[in-house]
């Protein structure tokens, strides 16, 4: 592969590499982003299974999905600035690899505190992976398909809890709970190796993602108002939907696989469609996100009871929220000022945020008043983001006028753009006019 990064240690002027290297990074990102939030978000999905093996309720389960969160959240922005210097290749193998270590220790432990411990240490992986990932992989491609990118890179991040997790039930049912952690830390080890032999060596700084084109401050503020409400919201649900299907909708746990399945079916459609509305709609398709949500909830708490309505809302919710996380992602790339991967990092930890609280409320709310209650109380929180992303494009500046100057700039225009339509230069130069 002739490019000035062909070579894995030796960095390009912008970060940018061969289209097919580039796409094969890309691909085993989206797999371990994949990876990562299936193992954060699994045990909601074996609360049945693995609370008697365990001897422990399914509350406690529950809160392995919290504890892994906070730890994500306290330690994503310290570990962006210890890590700030450090090629995006050695962190993003590192990461991978602890995490590939400690998923297989879950799979082995045999008491709760162990498998509490097990994925901790997953966590303090996750954390600084999500720091990285982003940025580092958009700025392996032209400036004019980075959209596309971040949006197949959230692929799985988006089906993995709806996709993801009904997979990883069925392996249990079939085998054991044990199993699928053992799966996936096999995969991860795959992926590290994927890293190590075509990332490119290339400081943060250098990155041809590096910079948000459209940087603002209260924006990205508004955008963490949002994150917060949003993922608190969806992952009440989330982390016992499978109880929620049993206890409320009438279903057996044998009917988990194929019921989540359907949603995760969804959730692939939902993912894949918001990828080609992002570059040129960020703003309207992350509000359409929220707001389906918010419908799919208030379906479920007013018709879960019955076993087709249930399926409908989980259906409609696996597909709205496919899309919250690519449009979240490409959002904050736009508009976080200064460096791309701190404003990831304050990104990343308010998600977790939203998942530790998220599973935390779900929690709460099933062992007191039952939990029919998630899907209403997310709904309310889904509104509340809804009017927390609607303020946003209220009271803050458009994006500049000259936008369309910016688009042929950066080639959005031009089926074929020169080399100069690719480098960031050429955007940098359309933003000052």
């Amino acid at each position: 592969m002739s490019t000035p990064a062909s070579d894995p240690s030796g960095p390009s002027a912008a970060g940018i590499v061969d289209p097919r290297r580039a796409t094969i990074i890309l691909v085993a990102m989206a797999v371990s982003t994949f990876l990562f939030v299936l193992v954060e978000g699994l045990p909601g999905g074996l609360l049945t299974l693995m609370a008697p093996d365990l001897n422990t309720t399914t509350s406690r389960i529950g809160l392995l999905v919290t504890g892994y969160a906070l730890v994500v959240l306290v330690t994503t922005v310290p570990l962006a600035r210890i890590t700030q210097h450090i090629p995006r290749r050695w962190v993003l193998s590192a990461t991978v690899l602890v995490a590939a270590a400690a998923t297989l220790w879950a799979g082995l432990a045999g008491s709760y505190g162990s498998i509490m411990t097990a994925r901790l240490v997953t966590a303090l992986a996750q954390a600084l992976f999500w720091v990285a990932v982003i940025p580092g992989t958009t700025g392996l491609f032209p400036p004019r398909v980075r959209g596309r990118v971040v949006a197949r890179l959230a692929l799985g991040n988006s089906i993995a809890p709806v996709l993801g997790l009904p997979v990883g039930t069925w392996l249990a049912e079939q085998t054991h709970w044990r199993v699928t952690f053992w799966v996936v830390s096999a995969l991860s080890t795959v992926i590290f190796v994927v890293v190590v032999m075509l990332f490119p060596t290339v400081r943060p700084s250098e990155g041809g993602a590096s910079r948000a084109p459209f940087p603002s401050r209260p924006r990205l503020l508004y955008q963490l108002v949002t994150t917060a409400l949003i993922v608190t919201s969806a992952f009440g649900l989330i982390t016992f939907v499978t109880q929620f299907l049993q206890d409320v909708a009438g279903y057996e746990r044998a009917d988990m696989p194929w019921l989540l399945v359907i949603s995760g079916a969804a959730g692939v459609v939902g993912a894949f469609t918001v990828g080609r509305f992002l570059d040129r709609h960020s703003w309207g398709s992350l509000t359409v996100g929220i707001a389906v949500v918010a419908v799919a909830q208030v379906l479920l708490f007013a018709t879960g009871a019955h076993p087709v309505a249930a399926i409908a809302g989980i259906a409609l919710f696996g597909c709205a929220f496919s899309t919250v996380p690519p449009a979240l992602s490409h959002r904050v790339m736009l508009v976080a000022p200064g460096s791309t991967d701190m404003g990831v990092a304050v990104s990343s930890a308010t998600f977790n945020l939203g998942i530790a609280a998220g599973s935390a409320l779900g929690a709460a709310l099933t062992a007191a008043v039952g939990v029919r209650w998630v899907p209403f109380v997310g709904a309310v929180l889904a509104v509340l983001a809804l009017g927390a992303n609607l303020l946003e494009n209220r009271f803050n500046p458009p994006f500049p006028a000259h936008r369309q100057a910016v688009d042929e700039a950066l080639g959005l225009d031009a089926p074929e753009p020169d080399a100069a339509a690719l480098d960031t230069t050429a955007r940098d130069a359309a933003l000052e006019g």
